[in-house]
C-alpha cells in the first residue's frame, strides 16, 4: 500500500478533509446570512421569539421549561440538565421571522425531551462517550505510531485511536434527525398555531434549512476525517510487516 504523502504533500487533505472544510465554511456562511435576512422582516403579529417557544411547549403540553436570555448571537440552545431554553439577544425579545423559527426550533428540543424521543435520548447518552473517544483519540493513534516505530508492538493502538474518533461520526449521525425533527417541530407549531402567515412561514424555514445544513456539513467533515485516518494509518500493519 502507497504511503499517502508525495514530495511531503498529504493528498488525503486535499482529496477528503478539505472539500468537507470548504462545505462547512459556506454552510457556516449561509445560516448566518439567511438569519440575518430574515431578522429584518418582522412578524405581522409582534410575536417575539420567547413567546413564540411558550406557545410551542403549551401546544404540547410542556411545562416547567424556563426561558431565558443568553448574550451572544446564534448562541440559542436548550439545556436539558436545568430544563432551560435560553434564547439569544437577536432571538428572546426579537418579532422577526428568523427569530421566531430559531425559538420554535429550541422548544422543538425541550418537546423532545418531555415526549421521550429516541433519538435525543441515544445522543445525550453517547455525549460522555464522545468526549472520552475524542480526547484519546490522538494520543492514541501517536502512542500506536511511536511504540510501532520501536519494532515491540503491533498497531493495536492506533486502530484504537482510530475507533475512538469514529464516536464522533456516530454523534454527528445521531444528531442530524435530532435537529430536523426539532425543526419539523418548530415549523408544524408555527402552522397549526398561526405565529406566522404563509409568506413569513418561508423566511422561517429558510432560516432553519440554512442551519441544518451546518449539521450536514458537520457530518461530512467528520467522515471525512475518518477516512483520512483510515488511509494513512489502516495499513500501517502490513507496511511494517
Amino acid at each position: 500500500m502507497p504511503y499517502p504523502y508525495y514530495y511531503g504533500f498529504d493528498w488525503t487533505y486535499l482529496v477528503l478533509v478539505l472539500p468537507c472544510m470548504i462545505l462547512s465554511l459556506w454552510a457556516s456562511s449561509r445560516v448566518n446570512s439567511t438569519f440575518k435576512k430574515y431578522s429584518q422582516v418582522h412578524s405581522i403579529r409582534h410575536i417575539t421569539g420567547a413567546q413564540a417557544a411558550q406557545r410551542v411547549l403549551a401546544a404540547n403540553g410542556v411545562g416547567g421549561v424556563r426561558i431565558e436570555r443568553v448574550g451572544g448571537n446564534l448562541t440559542d440552545h436548550f439545556d436539558p440538565k436545568t430544563n432551560v431554553i435560553r434564547l439569544s439577544d437577536s432571538v428572546y425579545n426579537s418579532t422577526s421571522v428568523a427569530a421566531i423559527g430559531v425559538a420554535c426550533h429550541e422548544a422543538g428540543h425541550a418537546v423532545q425531551y418531555a415526549h421521550n424521543y429516541g433519538p435525543i435520548k441515544l445522543r445525550a447518552a453517547i455525549i460522555p462517550i464522545t468526549n472520552f473517544g475524542s480526547k484519546l483519540a490522538m494520543p492514541l493513534i501517536l502512542l500506536g505510531i511511536v511504540m510501532s516505530a520501536l519494532g515491540n508492538f503491533s498497531y493495536g493502538f492506533v486502530y484504537a485511536g482510530i475507533a475512538c474518533f469514529g464516536f464522533s461520526l456516530v454523534f454527528q449521525l445521531v444528531t442530524l434527525p435530532v435537529e430536523f425533527n426539532a425543526s419539523g417541530r418548530a415549523m408544524k407549531a408555527i402552522e397549526t398555531g398561526g405565529l406566522l402567515t404563509g409568506e413569513e412561514q418561508r423566511g422561517a424555514k429558510k432560516t432553519l434549512s440554512a442551519a441544518a445544513m451546518t449539521y450536514v456539513a458537520a457530518t461530512a467533515v467528520a467522515l471525512a476525517q475518518l477516512l483520512r485516518l483510515i488511509v494513512l494509518f489502516g495499513g500501517g500493519r502490513r507496511r511494517n510487516d
